[in-house]
């Protein structure tokens, strides 16, 4: 919907109730997401919002959330990124019990590092996250480096729309999609908004936070081509800013802070380089206002860098899903035991098993430095996810990387290696699993314990 830029500066945040809990509730509701020409979608929404409201706190300030369900079915609520006290982590069946319809949960954590991240639905995924539940995360630093209408959420979701412009519900849970890449849209939106105009004052810098809120689709994304730098990846600031040619994957569930400062009145378009470049949003150039603030760098946030001296080196291999990847899940079963996975709806496999179980895939001591080794031997890219903790990438097909950055979600391209390393450092039961939502429900999802 051209013109809608208001929408795109979340100045919003959630109201904080007398005894100091934001109030956040997932209940139906409906928006149109092809823009003024498509029909009404329903939607499971946050507080009746698309995205859900923003939740902006300080680096090391108490977040307090009273959630409640007022769906049909249970949920829970997932603080993606967030170095968390394991019983918020919100993991329905692992860290709490999902809540009921008509039911209510208190979150109450610290969020201990400044950056981007989001909250999702997390019981049912694949059903409950592509149809709207989802908000932004904001931990700032002590001192914002930014005002408020120059730092600015960007929310990037994909979604399958059928002929009039609708959510495209009856292909939920499809096994195609679940074998294949996952559940692929057919239409992008930023902050809910179909080709919005994303305003931007000439000769003053900006703070764009990207956050990839599809169930499946990676974005591939050019900052030089609309002259950004990039500041951090994960919520995880580099020690400077960076410029980058080429393409970045933003794959789902990852962040992608930039900074901008536009020279020109020109209009510049916004495009995913996945394939053909697709222009899907416009900055929109205004006068400039109020002081040419310098441009900071946000201070690195404290995380306990991995001993690769002491490591407890393990394998995460990924195998299964479609184009002759199931031959791989025959190895040590028969053709009965793999024909009921198939029932089963599970195609994807971890260290050869298929959906966690009761026993994790690794204990490890309190302050144990491991070194994860993950083998993509599919046809398809994941995006794996660790809770509770952040790593460093180290290492592509066996080529140490220039720069070791942190994250919490790393992608794994078809046939490719990945060495990632962290610090157990957080105790509870954590998991590991694909952020293409449909390959985790479909096998790709284990669990490690930090005692």
């Amino acid at each position: 919907m051209a013109g809608c830029a208001a929408t795109l500066l979340p100045t919003f945040s959630l109201a904080k109730a007398a005894d100091g809990f934001f109030e956040l509730t997932a209940e139906k509701g409906q928006a149109r997401l092809y823009g003024p020409d498509g029909g009404l979608s329903d939607l499971w929404l946050y507080n009746g919002r698309l995205p859900g409201p923003e939740i902006r706190v300080k680096r090391g300030e108490r977040v307090r959330v009273r959630f409640k369900n007022d769906l049909d079915e249970p949920t829970s609520v997932h603080w993606h990124g967030i170095r968390i006290d394991n019983k918020m982590d919100g993991v329905a069946g692992l860290t709490q019990p999902a809540v009921k319809p008509g039911e209510s949960f208190d979150y109450d954590f610290v969020a201990p590092d400044a950056g981007t991240y989001w909250y999702h639905a997390h019981n049912m995924s694949w059903n409950q996250v592509p149809r709207g539940l989802a908000g932004p995360l904001i931990v700032e630093e002590e001192e914002p480096l930014f005002t408020p209408e120059r730092d600015i959420i960007l929310m990037l979701s994909d979604w399958r729309l059928d002929e009039d412009g609708v959510l495209d519900t009856e292909s939920f849970g499809a096994m195609h999609d679940f074998s294949h890449a996952g559940r692929l849209g057919n239409w992008l939106t930023i902050n809910g908004i179909s080709m919005p105009e994303i305003p931007l004052q000439q000769g003053r810098w900006h703070r764009l936070r990207l956050i990839n809120s599809s169930a499946s689709r990676v974005l591939d994304i050019a900052p030089s081509r609309f002259g950004a730098k990039v500041i951090a990846l994960d919520g995880q600031p580099f020690e400077t800013p960076r410029d980058m040619d080429g393409r970045l994957r933003l794959s789902p569930a990852q962040r992608m802070d930039l900074v901008m400062r536009p020279e020109t009145a020109e209009d510049i378009p916004f495009e995913t380089m996945t394939g053909k470049p697709f222009r899907f949003a416009t900055f929109k150039i205004g006068a400039g206002q109020g002081d040419d603030l310098p441009l900071k760098q946000p201070a690195i946030n404290r995380l306990p860098e991995p001993d690769l001296t002491a490591a407890w080196e393990l394998p995460l291999v990924m195998a299964g899903g479609a184009m002759g990847g199931m031959r791989a899940l025959m190895e040590g079963r028969t053709r009965d035991e793999l024909n009921q996975m198939m029932q089963d709806g599970l195609f994807w496999t971890l260290n050869g098993k298929a959906r966690m179980d009761d026993t994790p895939m690794f204990t490890a001591k309190r302050g144990e430095t491991i070194l994860l080794e993950s083998r993509n031997d599919t046809s398809f890219a994941h995006a794996m996810h660790l809770h509770g903790h952040h790593f460093r990438v180290l290492e592509r097909n066996g080529k140490k990387l220039e720069h070791p950055d942190w994250r919490d979600t790393f992608t794994a391209e078809p046939q490719e290696t990945v060495k990632i390393a962290f610090v157990a450092d957080n105790p509870g039961k954590w998991l590991i699993h694909c952020h293409m939502l449909g390959h985790a429900a479909s096998g790709m999802m284990t669990w490690f314990e930090v005692g």
